[in-house]
């Protein structure tokens, strides 16, 4: 039992001393020496990544990109968001150009593997569908025999077509076209039936047709999409997204958001432990800021200046944007109210 718990012993301290030098990330290094976090984003997803009139990238996926530089710099202004098209976002993660992605990005088993690549936490549950003009007078994928389906060039979505179309034995055509904006102008054009792309795009892209509502999303999702935050590989800067992330699913969880923050902070004695855990200048994250070389009061940044998962999601996709998405009875509930995004704890 003695040379058990000795040699157990041994393994755990060269844990913590191979832990100690993995969060000394050369990566991680980079964004704190030069003071920004390059993130990538599409480079035209309304609801996801749009720049502003003055060129601001805004968006519930760049939002992703400022808690990342809210959690590691202490100032999600200092998020140097790029748009750049999806082939290109991981060709620049895997040669070292950019830090990070938030550019809904499909975390599969070949991509998981890729030793370029880091997948850190997932933002949004997703699946592909099917767009059309109402002209075409369809109501089911299940009626796109023989289509011509516009669809982009290096994503899973071609393969997801060949499965689903293979499976229904329904033949068509493919349409393939890199570029996101001559794809568009493709399938609005008439040069295509469908169009095919996670729902979520879907409903982003056909707010860029002159008139939206002459296209339709069919029901059908023939597909798993978990959308993820990609990194370059270091754990350091992996562990900062990751729980940067898990910051805003806790928030909320309890309630807080970026405009009752301050009010919860100034009145700490009096909230509960989990919260107290999230924000003391003693709490949990201030001791996980010590260990992953974070700012002191990184947790409250990444709340004041982004704010929740929940209030994230409304600002850009919730009932009162154009997209008018619901989390209510979604995947990208709280799994308190029956969806997949659960709060892992900070304690």
């Amino acid at each position: 039992m003695l040379r058990s718990y000795l040699a157990g012993a041994v393994v755990g301290a060269a844990s913590v001393a191979s832990a100690s030098l993995a969060h000394a990330g050369p990566i991680f290094d980079e964004v704190v020496s030069s003071g920004k976090l390059i993130c990538l984003v599409s480079p035209s997803a309304p609801g996801f990544s749009v720049p502003d009139s003055a060129g601001v990238f805004q968006g519930f996926n760049a939002d992703f990109c400022r808690m990342a530089a809210a959690a590691v710099l202490g100032d999600a202004a200092k998020a140097d968001i790029r748009g750049v098209g999806f082939s290109d976002s991981l060709k620049s993660l895997v040669s070292r150009q950019a830090h990070m992605a938030s550019r809904s990005i499909t975390e599969t088993g070949t991509r998981s593997a890729d030793p370029g690549l880091a997948f850190v936490a997932t933002t949004f549950y997703d699946g592909q569908g099917f767009m059309v003009s109402k002209t075409l007078g369809v109501t089911s994928a299940k009626d796109l025999k023989g289509a011509t389906i516009c669809a982009e060039d290096g994503s899973t979505t071609l393969l997801n077509i060949a499965d689903w179309f293979t499976a229904e034995s329904l033949d068509y055509k493919i349409e393939n076209i890199a570029d996101k904006t001559a794809r568009l102008q493709a399938f609005f054009a008439g040069k295509c039936d469908a169009y095919a792309s996670d729902m979520t795009a879907l409903a982003a892209d056909r707010q860029l047709a002159k008139n939206p509502a002459d296209y339709e999303i069919l029901p059908e999702i023939i597909s798993a999409e978990p959308l993820t935050l990609v990194t370059q590989p270091d754990e350091a800067l992996e562990k900062a997204v990751r729980w940067g992330f898990e910051v805003m699913l806790n928030a909320d969880e309890l309630g807080i958001n970026s405009s009752n923050v301050d009010a919860t902070v100034a009145a700490l004695d009096k909230q509960p432990k989990a919260v107290q855990r999230l924000f003391a200048k003693d709490g949990t994250t201030a001791d996980m800021a010590a260990k992953l070389k974070l700012p002191a009061d990184w947790a409250y940044q990444v709340i004041k200046q982004v704010g929740s998962y929940g209030e994230v999601f409304d600002r850009h996709l919730g009932p009162s944007t154009p997209f008018g998405l619901k989390r209510e009875g979604s995947q990208n509930a709280s799994a308190r109210n029956g969806g997949l995004m659960y709060a892992y704890p900070i304690r």
